[in-house]
């Protein structure tokens, strides 16, 4: 193992030597104001941007093939797409796997640094070598304005408590890594008018804790984020913030803002078969019902009529899906929702349940509430206003939400407080105007 040929780490092996990046960590544990992590757009080359979210066992099939197609790969890295240590245990399962497979591969991980304590000791004997950690502030009331919320276990902290946590565990968290032999690299987001008069006291404490490098990264303007008003810092701005910080650590100038499925060269764009080749992995076959109820609808009507029966008991959950692990999917285009029964000691997902396809208008809106008169809720990332009255007025409780399906699911089932989940405002491309048209 040459610790020498990580890309990241060292520009003179970014021509030679490839990296994956592995994404099977879809939950994060904190909300930047500056993130709004949106899924499936390859024009996007930033951190938090995934096509796909694989398990432990497909991300192993997937690595396979990336390695087949570059054999000059040499790391292999877990970054999210949320935090790996909001998943540890995907993530540790992982690279258990990947060490056993592939015992010459590099293996990393880039975290926010909150809940990586505990896992130091696991991750040395793993022998990943390079951890980056980033820390965008090194004093608290700076931290207040970068961070919304942090969320240690159940406990979800506001900015200046949240703040304090994250700074504290980060510290300990380099310092940690220092101790086990662990190559280090602090990432820090330059935010226009926020952190960027900051970045030398970041780097000064870095230095203290012996951190091998920083890597100062402009802010990457994201519509929808708390902070989506600032620019991108100049290049200018950016060379000069390098300079001072050079006085107390070396920087990384070659970093390249990677997705968190990134495969192949740093200096490569997006390999789009590779991307297929993820999402057929994420995918797999999709398990229907061996028959599917046929929705009888009545045009003069303009509503949808069913068998006269008594009506199903509402003990089930909607999701909109697209990997079938985070609640990342618009109604409008949903083909499929997954269908969770909570019924049950932990909610159980029972089937994928087929929607009226586009066209008709209010028609398939009444039809999608025929299909869900089993469901007291639907889960969605967004829904336009006229499918959402008509589903309400149908019994159908609906929850614009992020984050990670059982994690939302489980605190449905304790009646457990979301709030710091629940979407604040739908980012989509605003193709979706409700008119059951469909995001084309």
């Amino acid at each position: 193992m040459n610790i020498d040929n990580h890309p990241c780490f060292n520009p003179k092996a970014c021509k030679d030597f490839g990296r994956v990046h592995l994404p099977v960590a879809p939950a994060c544990n904190i909300q930047c104001n500056f993130c709004n992590r949106k899924f499936d757009c390859v024009n996007e080359s930033r951190p938090g941007v995934s096509s796909s979210v694989l398990s432990p066992d497909r991300a192993m099939a997937y690595l396979d093939e990336v390695v087949e197609a570059g054999p000059n790969t040499s790391v292999v890295g877990i970054a999210g797409p949320g935090d790996p240590f909001a998943n540890p245990v995907r993530t540790m399962t992982t690279l258990k796997k990947v060490r056993s497979a592939y015992p010459g591969m590099l293996l990393c991980v880039a975290s926010n640094g909150l809940n990586i304590g505990p896992w130091l000791d696991e991750l040395a004997l793993l022998r990943v070598s390079h951890v980056s950690i980033t820390v965008n502030a090194v004093d608290p009331r700076i931290g207040e304005k970068v961070y919304s919320w942090v969320r240690d276990k159940k406990k979800t902290l506001g900015p200046e408590p949240g703040t304090r946590l994250l700074l504290e565990r980060q510290i300990e968290a380099v310092a940690g890594l220092k101790e086990r032999g662990i190559i280090v690299k602090v990432n820090t987001i330059v935010l226009p008018g926020i952190n960027d008069h900051h970045v030398e006291a970041v780097a000064a404490k870095m230095a203290d804790l012996d951190a091998d490098i920083l890597n100062c990264m402009p802010y990457f303007p994201n519509e929808g984020a708390n902070l989506s008003r600032l620019e991108e810092p100049p290049s200018g701005v950016m060379k000069a913030l390098r300079k001072k910080a050079r006085a107390h650590i070396p920087q990384m100038t070659h970093c390249k803002r990677c997705r968190a499925d990134a495969a192949g060269l740093l200096d490569e764009p997006p390999d789009l078969h590779l991307m297929d080749r993820l999402k057929h992995h994420a995918n797999g076959p999709v398990p229907f019902p061996a028959k599917e109820q046929p929705l009888s609808v009545t045009p003069e009507a303009g509503s949808v009529s069913s068998p006269k029966a008594a009506a199903p008991r509402r003990s089930c959950v909607a999701v909109a899906t697209r990997e079938g692990v985070l609640v990342n999917q618009h109604l409008g285009e949903a083909r499929y929702l997954s269908i969770y029964d909570l019924g049950h000691d932990t909610p159980v997902m029972v089937e994928k349940r087929r929607l009226p396809g586009p066209g008709g208008q209010d028609l398939r809106w009444y039809g999608v509430a025929n299909a869900l008169k089993d469901c007291h809720t639907l889960l969605v990332s967004g829904i336009g206003q006229r499918p959402k009255k008509i589903l309400i007025k149908e019994g159908t409780k609906i929850l614009e939400v992020s984050g990670m399906i059982d994690i939302i699911l489980g605190a449905l089932k304790n009646n457990e407080d979301i709030s710091h989940l629940m979407v604040r405002e739908h980012t989509g491309c605003g193709g979706c105007k409700g008119t059951a048209a469909g995001c084309m």
